[in-house]
């Protein structure tokens, strides 16, 4: 590979245009235009989304107890992600068949609904019947015998539910109904917002996917009110206000080293190592000049050398609103 023999020259950059530019640009990037969804219009913030983490994180941990314990087999629940979007997003999200639990969310308005994958519930039901939940499972709604022992998992999951989201609400999840097609559960409107939970559920190594759907305006106020700070009391506050004057009188009475200074001198080493006694030393401070008040080095005051009688003193001069009388 040859390079060429010339290379094109450059202009010298001016650099009043390279800050042009550099600002030109800045501007371009602060004017682009963010789509507005009007379907959001309230977004969960990060607090709300790390509340909701901690809440399912546990419901999470309890799930894959009550997996393990109702199947006899290794189970493992683990929390996928939580996401804001709408109803029919979430509908169209599922699987065209599946096993659908619908159920009240008393005190927040609203219903909720708890997805579990059809082929998973199946395997569920045969582990739960004393056979060994082979992945070949039938794509079918359940009989009556196999919806009763189903339901005895889902509730003890909904219970899971209300004890990991106490420190949000105090839910009492009741089952309303269940449903197969997504597009037959109509607990919400298409264009209402919700908050989606995904959930990873391993079955004897085979993995599954169950969802959780709650609805976001009725977790809101519960959530803002979690994310609040605490209220103090008035114990507390009657505490915080006794440390706070004990603190504030303590420090009054701290003892601390003040010198009063004239301003420095530089000297060269041939002087200093030709000074005796009685020898004359010039100062670079002006006679008219106030000293230094230092306290650890730094200057906090201003005073004019004195005596007080028999002993030096420095009268302050300018200390802020302070003008008191030191001894030295």
């Amino acid at each position: 590979m040859s390079l060429p023999t010339a290379l094109p020259s450059s202009p010298v950059a001016d650099p009043r245009r390279l800050g042009a530019t550099g600002r030109s640009r800045r501007r371009d990037r602060a004017a682009t235009a963010v789509p507005y969804d009007f379907r959001r219009p309230i977004q969960l913030s990060r607090e709300h989304l790390r509340i909701l983490q901690v809440g399912f994180d546990g419901f999470a941990r309890q799930a894959t107890t009550v997996f393990t314990s109702a199947l006899r087999s290794v189970c493992q629940v683990s929390l996928a992600g939580i996401d804001q979007r709408t109803y029919a997003e979430y509908v169209d999200s599922l699987a065209p068949t599946t096993y659908l639990t619908l159920f009240a969310l008393d005190p927040v308005p609203g219903r909720g609904v708890l997805d579990l994958p059809l082929n998973a519930v199946m395997s569920c039901v045969d582990h739960m019947l004393g056979g060994p939940g082979q992945a070949d499972q039938p794509q079918r709604p359940l009989t009556e015998i196999e919806s009763g022992v189903i339901a005895g998992l889902v509730e003890r999951l909904l219970a899971e539910m209300r004890y990991s989201l106490a420190a949000i609400v105090t839910l009492d999840p009741e089952v309303t109904g269940v449903e197969y097609s997504p597009q037959f559960a109509q607990v919400a409107g298409a264009a209402d917002v919700m908050v989606s939970v995904g959930l990873d559920l391993r079955i004897d190594e085979r993995a599954h996917r169950m969802s959780l759907c709650l609805p976001f305006g009725g977790l809101l106020p519960h959530l803002t009110a979690a994310a609040a700070p605490a209220p103090v009391s008035s114990r507390e506050r009657t505490q915080r206000a006794e440390a706070a004057a004990l603190l504030h009188e303590t420090f009054q009475e701290v003892p601390v080293d003040v010198a009063v200074r004239f301003r420095s001198t530089a000297v060269d080493p041939a002087t200093l190592s030709d000074l005796r006694p009685g020898d004359v030393l010039r100062l670079a401070h002006p006679a008219s000049a106030p000293l230094d008040v230092t306290v650890d080095e730094q200057a906090f005051a201003h005073a004019t050398a004195g005596t007080q009688g028999a002993r030096l003193a420095a009268l302050i001069v300018a200390a802020g609103a302070a003008h008191t009388q030191e001894n030295r």
